[in-house]
Parts: C-alpha cells; sequence; structure tokens
C-alpha cells in the first residue's frame, strides 16, 4: 500500500525509500516484502487495516500470502498455530478482546515452539465498551511466552516487523514473536517511514526459512505435535522454553545491530534519553516515550537534571538494563497504560521495582501512575507532572502517594444521567390488535395481524437521535419487527453497528431494558437472563414487580455476531431457551468497516474482498445461517424483510409465541447499509425487494421442523434475475462486467440452487 514520496539515501548499506503512512500501512507493507505463507485473521479495530492493506495488495497482485477470513480471533489463532505447524511462514495481527479470546492459544504456540509474527494493536479491555488505545490487552500477553517488541510510531512498526521474523526463526529463540503498537495513536496517525526499496533485501536480512526443524508436512519424518505431558518432561519443556525467552534478548540484540548496519537505524534494548547524569527520571512506553523526550529538553533548560526510558523489548523483560540506567536516578516516575487492580501498580511497576531489588538498588524512590487509559490523549504537559512527582518526592526524601490514577477526574453528582423519556407505558404495548392461536390439531400458529397503518401509535422501542448513518436499515427493519412484539422485552445487543450508534455513556437511545455483551458471548448471556427470570419468578421473588406478562427476551445481532458467535448461538439454541435471536443482515462487518463476513455472497466487494487484476471480490459464498439453526430443531425459524411488512409483522409474533412458550426463535432480517453497499440511501427498500424477488433472500419460516415459503415471485411474477439486484449497488457492479462474468453465474446457480431446495422442502414436511 505504501505510497512512495520520494528515493533517499539512508545512512545504512541498502538502498531505501521515503514512505509517508500509518503503522498499520506499514505493518502491512513489511509483512507483503515478507511475503509470508499464510495469514489468517479477523476484524478488530484498531488493527483491521492491517489485513485490508493486504487485501488490496493481493488484489493487486502485489504479494502471495493466502489470507483467510476466520470465524472469530479465536479461529484466526487456530489457523495460525496449524500454518505454522506446517512450517511456513505465519502473520497476523489483532486487538484488545480479540487477543483475549484468542488468549489460550497463545502458550499453545510458544509452548510447542512454533514461529509466527503477530501485530498486537494496543486497545482498551473493557467492561463498558471502549475501542481506543491503551496497554490492557498488552499486559495479558506477558506471561503467554512470546517475546514482545515494542513500536513508539510507524517506523518502529516497520522495523520491529522486519526484525521480528528473523528472531523468531532464529535457532536459540524458536517462539512467535508480539510486535506491538499503540492504537489509533500509532496505528492511524501517518508518518515519515524509510523502507527497505526491494524485497531482495528484505529477504537477504530475513534469511531463508530454516529447514532443520520438524514439521507435520514431511511424510519420511511423522511428528506428534502437543503430545499429553506429564511430570517431569512438562518441567523440562517450560524450562526450555524459558531458556529460549531470555535468549530471544541476546538474539534480538544481535539482530538490531545487523539492521542498524543495514539501515542507519538501531532499536536498542533500551531507549535512554539523556539518561547519562539523570537524577529524576520517567518510564514510559511506545507512542508517549516519544513526548516525553521533549519534555526532558524543557527541563534541562532549565538545570534540572531530567531523562526518559523506554523498552523496545519488554519479554524477555530487560531487568538489568533497567537497573543499571536507574543506579544514579534519585526517584522515577513510571507511567503505565494499564493497571493490574488491586496490585498498587501497574504491570511495569512491578517488574521495574523488581528489576531494582534484584540488584541491589534501594535507593531509586518509584512512583507508579495510571495514566492514558481508553485513549486518553497523553501531551507535554503531562509528562511536565510525571516529572513534578518525582521532583517533589527527591526534595521531601520520600514518595507521599506512591500509587494513583493521573488524569481521572471526580464524579459530579449533579452531572449523572437524567433520564430524558419514561418507560413506556405496558397498555401502549400490549395493543391486543396482534393475535396468535395454536392450531391443536396441526401444532401450527395462526396469527392475526392489522395492518400496518393501525400499529403507528405503538411507542416505539428506540428513541429517535441515534446515530446511524443516512440510510441505514437496521432501525428501520427492527422497529417494524417490533411492532410485532406485544408487552416488555429485555433487549441484548452484540458489539456492532446498531449497538455502538445507540449508546454512547451518558446516552442511550433504548427505552427498553438492554444488556450489552461481546459478539462470542451474548447468546450464553441472554440465556443466563432468560433463566435466572423463570427461576426467580418460580421461587416468589417477581412478585412485588407486579409483571402483568412476561417479558420477551430478544437478543439483536448482526451477522459478524452469528459468525463469531455462532458456537454459542447453537448451544443456546440446543437447550432451547426461550428466548429470540434476531439477526439483521447487512453482509459484512460493518461497524469495523466493510470486511466480509460469511454472509458476504460470492463476488461482493468489501474492504477485505477487495476487487482488481488478481481478484474479484470474495472468494467463496455465504452462509445459510437460517438453515444451519433450523438444524438444531428450535421450534422456530423464519427470514423477514421491511419490503414484506405483514409478513415480517406475523413472523414476530409468532417469534414471540415460541420465545414465550417453547424455546428459542431466531430471526433473519435483510437490512441496506448504503454507505457499503455503494448505494443511494433512498434506494434501500428497493434493493431489498430486489433481493427477495432475485431469490437471493427468500422469504420462509421453518415452524416445529416444517418449511413453509411466505412469499414466492414466481407464483407473484415478481421474480427477477440476480444481476437487476446487483447492478444497483457499487459494491456488486463489477459482476456484470464480461470478465466476471463465471463469478456472477457460480453466484446465480448457487442462488438458484438454494431455492430449488427450499421449494423442495416447502413441497415436503419431511425435508
Amino acid at each position: 500500500m505504501a505510497i512512495e514520496i520520494n528515493k533517499e539515501v539512508s545512512q545504512g548499506t541498502v538502498e531505501q525509500r521515503m514512505v509517508y503512512e500509518s503503522g498499520n500501512e506499514m505493518a502491512a507493507y513489511a509483512a507483503h516484502q515478507i511475503n509470508y505463507h499464510i495469514m489468517g485473521y479477523f476484524p478488530i479495530s484498531p488493527s483491521t487495516e492491517v489485513a485490508q492493506f493486504l487485501d488490496l495488495m493481493k488484489a493487486n497482485g502485489q504479494h502471495d500470502i493466502k489470507l483467510i477470513p476466520a470465524d472469530g480471533e479465536h479461529g484466526s489463532a487456530g489457523i495460525c498455530y496449524g500454518a505454522s505447524t506446517a512450517g511456513g511462514r505465519v502473520f497476523n495481527a489483532t486487538s484488545a478482546n480479540g487477543y483475549l479470546y484468542m488468549l489460550e492459544q497463545m502458550p499453545v504456540q510458544s509452548g510447542t515452539r512454533f514461529p509466527m509474527v503477530l501485530n498486537l494493536v494496543c486497545r482498551s479491555v473493557s467492561g463498558p465498551l471502549n475501542i481506543h488505545g491503551d496497554h490492557s490487552d498488552l499486559y495479558y500477553a506477558l506471561n503467554t511466552g512470546w517475546p514482545i517488541l515494542m513500536c513508539r510510531d510507524p517506523q518502529a512498526v516497520y522495523d520491529m516487523n522486519i526484525m521480528a521474523i528473523k528472531l523468531a526463526e532464529d535457532p536459540e529463540v524458536r517462539l512467535p514473536v508480539i510486535v506491538a503498537s499503540d492504537g489509533y495513536f500509532t496505528s492511524h496517525q501517518k508518518r515519515r517511514v524509510q523502507t527497505f526499496a526491494h524485497k531482495s533485501d528484505v529477504h537477504a536480512f530475513i534469511g531463508e526459512q530454516p529447514k532443520q526443524f520438524p514439521h507435520v508436512l514431511d511424510r519420511n519424518n511423522p511428528i506428534t505435535v502437543g503430545p499429553y505431558m506429564n511430570e517431569p518432561d512438562y518441567i523440562n519443556n517450560c524450562y526450555q522454553q524459558s531458556v529460549a525467552m531470555y535468549n530471544a534478548g541476546e538474539v534480538f540484540d544481535r539482530i538490531r545491530q545487523e539492521y542498524q548496519v543495514l539501515t542507519g537505524r538501531d532499536y536498542p534494548i533500551l531507549d535512554l534519553y539523556r539518561m547519562e547524569d539523570a537524577e529524576v527520571a520517567v518510564f514510559l512506553m511506545n507512542s508517549a516515550s516519544e513526548i516525553i523526550k521533549d519534555v526532558v529538553d524543557q527541563l534541562r533548560a532549565k538545570g534540572i537534571k531530567a531523562g526518559s526510558i523506554a523498552p523496545n523489548m519488554i519479554r524477555p523483560f530487560p531487568q538489568k538494563q533497567i537497573a543499571e540506567a536507574l543506579k544514579n536516578v534519585k526517584a522515577v516516575t513510571i507511567g503505565d497504560r494499564a493497571d493490574s487492580y488491586g496490585a498498587h501498580g501497574g504491570n511495569m511497576t512491578m517488574e521495574i521495582k523488581a528489576a531494582l531489588f534484584t540488584e541491589g538498588n534501594r535507593d531509586t524512590m518509584v512512583i507508579s501512575r495510571i495514566y492514558g487509559l481508553g485513549g486518553k490523549d497523553f501531551y507535554a504537559e503531562d509528562g511536565h507532572h510525571l516529572f513534578e512527582l518525582a521532583i517533589e518526592a527527591v526534595q521531601k526524601g520520600r514518595v507521599d502517594v506512591p500509587f494513583d490514577y493521573y488524569g481521572h477526574t471526580p464524579g459530579d453528582p449533579d452531572k449523572k444521567p437524567q433520564r430524558v423519556i419514561e418507560p413506556m407505558k405496558y397498555e401502549d404495548l400490549k395493543t391486543g390488535l396482534i393475535t396468535v392461536d395454536k392450531d391443536e390439531t396441526t401444532g401450527q400458529l395462526k396469527v392475526k395481524v392489522p395492518p400496518i397503518r393501525q400499529l403507528t401509535k405503538k411507542p416505539k422501542r428506540l428513541a429517535p437521535g441515534h446515530g446511524a448513518c443516512p440510510g441505514c436499515g437496521i432501525f428501520s427493519g427492527l422497529e417494524l419487527f417490533f411492532k410485532g412484539i406485544e408487552g416488555d422485552i429485555v433487549a441484548l445487543f452484540h458489539t456492532g453497528c446498531a449497538m455502538v450508534v445507540t449508546t454512547g455513556y451518558p446516552y442511550s437511545s433504548h427505552k427498553a431494558t438492554y444488556i450489552h455483551n461481546l459478539f462470542q458471548s451474548g447468546a450464553a448471556t441472554l440465556s443466563g437472563a432468560v433463566e435466572m427470570f423463570w427461576e426467580r419468578k418460580r421461587r416468589g421473588e417477581l412478585e412485588h414487580l407486579n409483571l402483568p406478562d412476561d417479558f420477551t427476551f430478544v437478543m439483536i445481532t448482526g451477522d459478524g455476531g452469528m459468525d463469531i458467535g455462532m458456537g454459542p448461538a447453537i448451544g443456546a439454541a440446543l437447550r432451547n431457551h426461550k428466548m429470540i435471536i434476531l439477526e439483521y443482515d447487512n453482509e459484512g462487518y460493518m461497524n469495523t468497516g466493510a470486511q466480509l463476513s460469511y454472509s458476504t455472497p460470492l463476488g461482493h466487494r468489501t474492504s477485505t474482498s477487495n476487487v482488481g487484476k488478481h481478484q474479484g471480490g470474495k472468494l467463496f459464498h455465504h452462509k445459510d445461517t437460517p438453515q444451519i439453526m433450523a438444524a438444531t430443531n428450535i421450534p422456530y425459524v423464519f427470514t423477514g424483510s421491511e419490503a414484506n411488512p405483514q409478513d415480517l409483522l406475523k413472523k414476530a409474533a409468532k417469534a414471540q409465541y415460541y420465545a414465550q412458550n417453547e424455546g428459542l426463535v431466531y430471526g433473519k432480517i435483510l437490512i441496506t447499509c448504503p454507505l457499503n453497499w455503494l448505494s443511494e440511501e433512498q434506494i434501500g427498500q428497493s434493493l431489498i425487494d430486489q433481493a427477495v424477488n432475485s431469490c437471493f433472500f427468500p422469504l420462509y419460516e421453518v415452524e416445529n421442523g416444517v418449511t413453509t415459503i411466505t412469499f414466492n415471485p414466481e407464483e407473484k411474477n415478481k421474480r427477477i434475475p440476480v444481476g437487476d439486484w446487483l447492478k444497483n449497488m457499487g459494491k456488486t457492479k463489477h459482476l456484470t462486467k464480461p470478465e466476471y462474468a463465471e463469478a456472477l453465474q457460480s453466484f446465480e446457480n448457487e442462488v438458484e440452487r438454494r431455492w430449488s431446495r427450499l421449494k423442495a422442502k416447502h413441497e415436503n414436511p419431511y425435508l
């Protein structure tokens, strides 16, 4: 991706070019120059762009990396591990909750000694959702057995990625390596960066991939990877891994010296700035460590002997080097961009204290401050404050407050969130206009719904004022569905567009009780709430609430939530909890930047299925989620569309009946995303109508195992070619061109195959 500005002669011995790019772009650029074999990935902000840039370069024929979109971060880690056992070079990128989701895979890879490189674009791991940069995900990585390299700017991201693969593959190390940079600070801010001008020089530096180590593809040398291991073998394995980790420090020191000769850029284990005679110092990591250098200069101009320390590597931890750097320092302030709750300091504080203690330095006073959480900016004045703490300690001869947060503000009772809209009245939500009766003979439900205009007085479940893009189909689709639900609901929203644009503390667009949880946990979370409701009701603990009727529990999820959350959704379905899972399908991971989802159809353009000379959009067919959920034998499965409102109202009413009386319901509604479909916002309903009439998105229900098509465009003489739908969206226009005729034909054939199977099921209740 990197945009060349000009060629410059560097201080090193290889030809280099100057580009102007962000940290994410430079991670991708380094990866494409290395030309890894495999990248297994799953999008999560702020690391998502790394895969996007690589996919765009792949579409243009700039590298040969096989990019594999996973079903979630746990899956992406598994892909990468499997690929590494097969002997190739492997790459990945993730952030925050995604890293935690793959966390159990991390010690497996390091413990079995298979190299790879993972870019951790650091982001907050939080209860209230926050997607901005701090080091709370990084600190979970400290005990996984992966060496960790640190990047203060996009230049370091590029350089560390080049050095990381050489470090990982070194015979004395043979460990997977993390390259850590700050989310949004480094990942998205563009800077001038020098790169190798020629891939051949990159390959010459990193060397040929070592051939002497076993892998699973050598038929003449079969191996067992990851056996069950008892003592004393297990402790011996861990010891060998520990030795390799400490070796990584020495090997990196050698590699960075080789790299300095080539490029003129040096990355010593510690970046020490004016520490030769420093009496007070500040320790910071990554992006903030550059800002503090200006503060050091300003204090030096005033005669204060200030200095700063920033590590370029934190695993193995540079214990001796830090103790040496601080041997004459009277007081040091350590800034941790994440807390280790209850430990009286962040992880770096604990490790630096241990370094001082181990090396016999009992004189340097240590001040610990937690700063910059959730992406809170760090300015020069903040650096001055951290130095003032150290200066004050030197003047007093003691540290008055060893541990505290910096940058937080006390709560103001006068500013607590106020209720703007009163809770909806039960009488308004229970109109009586919708009736559902069960035919005891057939077991089928008979539903009566009024014309939709008679339900316009029914209050909306979501208040006006959400932040969705113009033309977004989520809320018109959800509100239409909710029109068919009588009475009170408890809703759980997965992370995604519908969640993000309706909540943002201290505001909320939700007028009913709302819960949020992550993709992979949503169905399990709501099932727990459902079972607690019924159990507390059984015990008589809810009688004081005077509930006129039972709640209807609804989980709202996007198509991404039914990828990464597929397993828990199937688990909830098999347990048959009394709840509704409603998926709004906009055919991509739109909240993170329009990456492909498993519901994205073949050939459709997304930011990770680009269109170019070497690639024509998504390379495989879309997932048929309703049929997957129907296979779990839940009472009711349906598809719906706001272009067919009466049909969706009836299905909502049925869904409520089954969810309150029999068990789990799954429904899928197709909604528009003009921003990422590259379509005119005013034609959203027409696009949905065309998707239905082309039989791409058929309307049907599976009621107690019996399939019924509820709208047949062929019988209505409304069937249109799939191409008539595709030509109206920028993401699919290319499919109507002659060069993509084969892909279009494949897509049309798949649509017809699924439609024909559905008609067969409609005609035969045993299918």
